[in-house]
C-alpha cells in the first residue's frame, strides 16, 4: 500500500489532492480509482484513504500507526568515512530508530563541517524519509549532528538506558544492561496498578573506524554511559549500530 507523508490530515470524508513530491510518486505508482493508500502525519498517526480519481483521495479516520515502536531508541554514530552513514541511516530507520545523531570523536577520519555538513544532513534526512516510507513508519526520524563528543555524551546519557559499545570491553554485555533495566520492557505494567508504562528511552553509541580511545571511554563512563561489548567479534563501524539496535528492539519486544 502506498504511503505519503503530509503536514496535516484532511477531515474524515473529505477529498485531498496530492501535490509536490507526493504527486510525482503517485504518478509513478499509477494509482487507480478504488485503491487504498495511506497518508502519514509524521507524528505516528495514519489516515487511510481511497483513490477517487487521479491524484485525488477520499480521506478516512486517522488511526495510530501500527509500525511505530513504543520504545524510543536513539542511535549515536561517530562520523564514518565515505558513504557508510547513508547505509546505517537507511537500515536503522527501517529497524525502528527514533533518531540518528552523528558526532566527531578522536579517531574520526571524516569530520564534515559548515556547508559540507549541511549538504550531508539534507541528503541523510532524505534517505531517512525514503526509508520511513518504504518500511511503513509513522514517523520520519530526525537526522542531526552535534559539534563535539562531549555534547554527544551529555545528550545520550539522558536516556533511561544509555549504552556505548566498545570493542575492548569483555565483562559487561548488552544483555547485562538490559537485565538491570528489565522493567523497561515495552508495554510492561508499572509497579502501581498494572497500567501500561511509558515507552522506555534508549541511546546506543558507536565509534568510527578506529573505535574509541581509552580516554573517551573514561569520559563516557563518568557521564553515565554503560560500556558494553557486542560480543567477541570486532564489528565494522557500519555494522555495530545496526547489530546493537536489532538486539535492543528484540529485547524490548519490538521484533
Amino acid at each position: 500500500m502506498a504511503r505519503f507523508f503530509v503536514d496535516e490530515f484532511p477531515a474524515e470524508g473529505t477529498e485531498y489532492t496530492l501535490t509536490g513530491e507526493n504527486a510525482e510518486h503517485a504518478r509513478v505508482l499509477r494509482l487507480r480509482p478504488g485503491e487504498s493508500v495511506t497518508l502519514c502525519d509524521g507524528q505516528g498517526a495514519d489516515c487511510p484513504c481511497t483513490v477517487a480519481e487521479g491524484l485525488t483521495l477520499l480521506a478516512g479516520a486517522p488511526v495510530p500507526c501500527p509500525a511505530e515502536p513504543r520504545a524510543r531508541v536513539s542511535v549515536w554514530i561517530a562520523f564514518p568515512k565515505a558513504d557508510k552513514a547513508e547505509h546505517v541511516i537507511q537500515k536503522a530507520v527501517e529497524l525502528g530508530a527514533a533518531e540518528l545523531v552523528l558526532f566527531p570523536s578522536r579517531f574520526c577520519v571524516s569530520r564534515p563541517e559548515g556547508k559540507a555538513l549541511k549538504n550531508k544532513l539534507e541528503r541523510w534526512q532524505k534517505i531517512a524519509r525514503s526509508a520511513a516510507e518504504q518500511s511503513r513508519r509513522g514517523v520520519i526520524p530526525a537526522v542531526r549532528a552535534v559539534e563535539s563528543y562531549g555534547e554527544a555524551l551529555r545528550e545520550a546519557a539522558l536516556a533511561e538506558l544509555p549504552v556505548l559499545f566498545y570493542e575492548n570491553e569483555s565483562g559487561y554485555s548488552l544483555h547485562d544492561a538490559l537485565a538491570e533495566l528489565g522493567g523497561l520492557r515495552s508495554g510492561g505494567p508499572d509497579a502501581s496498578g498494572g497500567r501500561p508504562m511509558a515507552a522506555p528511552t534508549v541511546s546506543l553509541m558507536t565509534g568510527a573506524e578506529g573505535g574509541f580511545s581509552g580516554e573517551e571511554i573514561e569520559k563516557a563512563r563518568a557521564a553515565g554511559m554503560k560500556i558494553c561489548t557486542l560480543g567477541p567479534r570486532i564489528l565494522r563501524c557500519e555494522t555495530a549500530p545496526l547489530a546493537g539496535l536489532t538486539a535492543v528492539m528484540f529485547a524490548l519486544g519490538e521484533i
